[in-house]
This record gives structure tokens, C-alpha cells and sequence, in this order.
């Protein structure tokens, strides 16, 4: 008799599970966080199951019902830490993701071309960045409908306010990303230009770095007041440089090397193999015009396995 290998899960307890990969995936674009979207998503499920038997399986879509709990976690956590980072020691900047990240698929498109981000942009540092200029339910209006494409009558659900004024929040939104959205060069060119950059920093040549920067290149680090980092931003690529060279004078013997970080091409500093900080990169018209600098442990725990 032939034995049948079966799933421990059942297909409803299956389903919930299989959901995890995309909120997780969803709470990190809302909040920048990826140890707080790890948050979000196990409140939603300890709500999930306090549920009762009876009360699930009157729930028609576990699924929306998940998001739906977890956009509204989200957009209570950004109402909350806005107040928070305004306390932070330093710049606050999102937490780096090591390689090339995901995490979900997205609806069929809907709407202009034009106005539609992809996942991979979305991932990106600069992205996020610009994101952080939101008010909560602008980045969640715009991130669930311009991202994830959910209808304003969903957004709305989560939101909790009309499609009419859903739709206005995303309007708002998108025309702020506009006026401020980085477009990068090819994932090539990034590469190679990141690469000159390692070589120049470790070789402390401060010429060679200037003729790589934007004339306007803007570079921030966050340490959280943890560990040593530059509380305000520095501008200007003659500025940027002599900062990068007096980083370069206090890391002498630690390790340089490049690594994909929210899927573009950066560099990750270690010392004695572990993760001490890690730098994203914008790069657009052959220069680098944004520098990110994480040297905060809390936001590193991802690249403990990287």
C-alpha cells in the first residue's frame, strides 16, 4: 500500500500561514522597519486567533482581514512614531535589508503607467526615504493603492476614511514623491560606480571621491546615539569627501566589502566578520547623489546572517 505524504497544516490554518510573507512584506514599505513590521504582523495574528472558531469562520477572506488589521496597526505605529523619531539622537533612517527582498506579488495593474511603482523600486532606500515625508495616512493611502494596487474601497476600509477622501490622500502623496523621486541609473552602472567608490575610499583618495559625487550629493548616517555617527547631514561633494575621508582614518582595518542592499548595489563595513554598518547608495547621470550611512546595531540584526 502506497503511503500518502500529508500536510500537518489544514488548508484554512495553511492559508493563514501562507499570508505571513506578504504583510511582513506590506508593514515594511508602511514603516521602514523591519523588526517593527515583524511586530505588526504577529499583533495581527495574536488578534487573528483571539478570535473565536465561530467568529473566523464567519471572516469570508482571512486574508484582507489580516491586511486590514495590519495596515491599521501600521498606521497607528506611524502616528506614534513620528513622535518618537522627533526624540531620536541623529538622523533617522530606514532599516537596511540585505540582498534583493520582496516578499509578495502584486495585483494586476490598474491606472497610468506612469504613476505605477514597482516592487523593486519600492524596496529602495531613496524610496523609503521619500516616503518618510508623509503624513501616516498619506504613506499608507499611497503605499496600499500606488504599491500593493488595492482599491480606494479597500484603502478606505483600512484608512478609515471615505474612497473620495482615500484617493485624495494618495493624490497628495503621489505628487509629493514627484516632485522629489530619485531616478536611478541602470543596476550596472550603479554597480560599477560603487565600486570605484570602495576603491577610492579605501585608498583615503579624496580627489578621486570628489570626481564621483553629485555637486549637490547629500550623505546622512544613523547611529540612533548607540554608536558613533554624524548627527546632521552633510552637502556638497567637497564636504561629503572630507567627511568620508575622516570615516575612513577611524575604520583603518576593518573590511569594505560590496553587497546588494534593498536590492541595489552598496557596501557593508566588518569587523572581524560581523556587520558594523552598511551604506545605500542613490546613483543617477553617472554620479552619486545620496549616500546612506546605518551604523545603528538595532537596525543591522538582519545582516547578522546575511
Amino acid at each position: 500500500m502506497n503511503e500518502r505524504t500529508h500536510d500537518p497544516l489544514d488548508p484554512a490554518l495553511k492559508a493563514i500561514v501562507n499570508e505571513r510573507r506578504q504583510l511582513i512584506g506590506l508593514a515594511y514599505r508602511l514603516v521602514g522597519s523591519l523588526s517593527e513590521a515583524e511586530d505588526v504582523v504577529q499583533e495581527t495574528y495574536t488578534r487573528w486567533y483571539a478570535l473565536s472558531p465561530a467568529q473566523r469562520e464567519a471572516i469570508d477572506s482571512p486574508g484582507a482581514w489580516l491586511t486590514t488589521v495590519a495596515g491599521r496597526i501600521c498606521l497607528d505605529l506611524l502616528g506614534s512614531a513620528r513622535a518618537r523619531r522627533e526624540r531620536y539622537v541623529g538622523e533617522w533612517l530606514p532599516e537596511p535589508l540585505p540582498g534583493h527582498v520582496e516578499w509578495t506579488t502584486l495585483r494586476p495593474p490598474t491606472g497610468d503607467p506612469a504613476d505605477r511603482i514597482t516592487l523593486d523600486e519600492s524596496i529602495n532606500m531613496a524610496f523609503l526615504v521619500v516616503l518618510e515625508s508623509l503624513t501616516p495616512a498619506e504613506r499608507v493611502a499611497f503605499v496600499l493603492h500606488d504599491v500593493f494596487r488595492y482599491p480606494f474601497a479597500e484603502v478606505a476600509e483600512i484608512v478609515g476614511r471615505s474612497p473620495a477622501a482615500c484617493r485624495q490622500l494618495a493624490t497628495s502623496a503621489r505628487r509629493r514623491i514627484r516632485a522629489t523621486r530619485l531616478v536611478p541609473a541602470p543596476i550596472a552602472r550603479q554597480a560599477d560606480l560603487v565600486k570605484e567608490f570602495k576603491k577610492a575610499w579605501e585608498a583615503k583618495d579624496i580627489e578621486a571621491l570628489i570626481g564621483l559625487l553629485d555637486p549637490d550629493v547629500k550623505a546622512a548616517s544613523d547611529g540612533g546615539g548607540v554608536v558613533r555617527a554624524a548627527l546632521h547631514p552633510f552637502e556638497g561633494r567637497e564636504e561629503v569627501a572630507s567627511y568620508l575621508i575622516s570615516v575612513a582614518h577611524l575604520t583603518s582595518g576593518l573590511d569594505l566589502v560590496e553587497r546588494e542592499v534593498n536590492g541595489r548595489p552598496g557596501l557593508v563595513l566588518q569587523q572581524a566578520g560581523q556587520t558594523v554598518a552598511v551604506f545605500a547608495f542613490h546613483v543617477a547621470e553617472d554620479r552619486i547623489q545620496r549616500i546612506w550611512g546605518m551604523r545603528n546595531p538595532e537596525k543591522l540584526r538582519p545582516w547578522a546572517d546575511a
